[in-house]
């Protein structure tokens, strides 16, 4: 849900009745991962997407018919030879769907606001909802802080909110988005439990989808030259915070890059050295000058980022790995550098090299191949990398 987050905003600030779909799991081949939703208020305008066209229509219904009754469901969608005309769902995938009616005298209301007010400030929040277990816990959602504090609650019981709080904290310091299962003993609630028991429980548990709402990741660019100019658009157009690093003011300046969201004058080992990554930034270095490549990879490849590349020939390749041993790295920390960096397109123009470069970053995120689908046996769509903020994917785009 928090990926149209921003629209979903202002529906709630204008008052509008909507129900929201939210893909809660996917089996098989499906082009939408847990986290993505689609939305319809109560004149019919629709947001969203949960699976790239293939169940819309079908959801749209289910969204109409909770605005109307008021009712939480959770629906699976599969392909058969029956329904395959009925929903278009040919890819031989599974997507189970909760629909949630959020009106504007609804109690979840509050809760749902502030979930969505904390996404459009991007505000580090996790939004916990049931989506398995008793049909009374349906859909009661949680919104809860990196301080571990939580609004709203899941049917009025406090051990089970501080319980699913604590898993719902976890899901949000990696950046993760999917399901958590509490176990029977987990998802109790009523009076204290004791040695010899006490309190209510739910006999098969209850499954919460978290949905983690993250800064976007980072993308820094060192080399102030054209390829990086265009590898700065790609960049923000897949999601990351953009920054570009150079040692020389005259090339990194803002007219150069009008779409960099930082522009770092500064020698790039240092500010690497200074600034904050983790791990989902990836970093990409076009300088291409010994000078400056050697002491910034020296930093980089020592770091827990997500991806480390360096531009240039095989020639400069293999200079510079030479380099690179003589001041210490480990064969183990060479083999983390994507050098020449990006996919083999047959790139020439900066255009294409922007998009080469991102390729390989998309791969080496999603775990892909790099080859064609023709041919290919590999699945198209892959099982999300724990971490790696999937389902917060507007702020990871490629990421999530």
């Amino acid at each position: 849900m928090l990926d149209i987050g921003e629209e979903l905003h202002s529906w709630a600030e204008e008052g509008r009745d909507f129900a929201v779909a939210t893909v809660v799991a996917v089996g098989g081949s499906a082009p939408r991962g847990p986290g993505a939703a689609l939305a319809v208020d109560s004149e019919g305008t629709v947001i969203g997407s949960v699976s790239g066209g293939c169940v819309e229509g079908a959801v749209y219904d289910l969204c109409q018919q909770a605005l109307a009754d008021g009712g939480t469901v959770l629906e699976r969608f599969g392909y058969s030879d029956e329904d395959a005309f009925a929903v278009g769902l040919t890819c031989g995938g599974i997507i189970d769907i909760l629909v949630t009616p959020v009106r504007a005298t609804a109690p979840a209301r509050t809760v749902f606001r502030s979930a969505l007010s904390a996404a459009a400030r991007g505000e580090p929040t996790a939004f916990a909802r049931v989506v398995r277990g008793p049909a009374e816990l349906l859909g009661q959602a949680l919104l809860v802080r990196p301080d571990g504090s939580h609004e709203g609650g899941l049917g009025g019981h406090p051990e089970l909110d501080r319980t699913a709080a604590a898993q719902a904290r976890a899901m949000l310091e990696s950046g993760s988005t999917g399901t958590i299962e509490l176990s029977a003993s987990e998802a109790m609630w009523g009076s204290p439990r004791t040695e010899s028991g006490g309190g209510s429980h739910c006999p098969g548990g209850i499954t919460l989808l978290v949905e983690s709402n993250v800064p976007p990741p980072r993308m820094i660019v060192f080399g102030a030259i054209d390829f990086a100019s265009a590898l700065v658009r790609v960049g923000k157009f897949l999601g990351y915070h953009v920054t570009v690093c150079d040692a020389r003011p005259v090339f990194a300046t803002r007219a150069r890059f009008p779409d960099a969201d930082d522009i770092v004058v500064d020698w790039p080992h240092r500010y690497l050295r200074g600034t904050t990554t983790d791990s989902r930034t990836v970093l990409c270095v076009l300088t291409h000058d010994a000078k400056f490549d050697v002491p910034l990879l020296t930093e980089a490849l020592r770091m827990p980022v997500a991806f480390v590349g360096a531009m240039g020939s095989r020639r400069t390749h293999t200079d510079r790995e030479r380099r690179l041993r003589e001041v210490g790295l480990t064969e183990r920390e060479l083999a983390r550098l994507s050098s020449p960096i990006g996919l083999d397109l047959g790139a020439r123009t900066p255009e294409e090299t922007a998009l080469s470069i991102a390729a390989e970053i998309v791969a080496a995120r999603r775990g892909g191949t790099g080859v064609p689908l023709t041919g290919s046996e590999a699945p198209i769509h892959r099982e999300p990398i724990h971490g790696d903020g999937e389902g917060s994917e507007r702020g990871a785009g490629v990421a999530a």
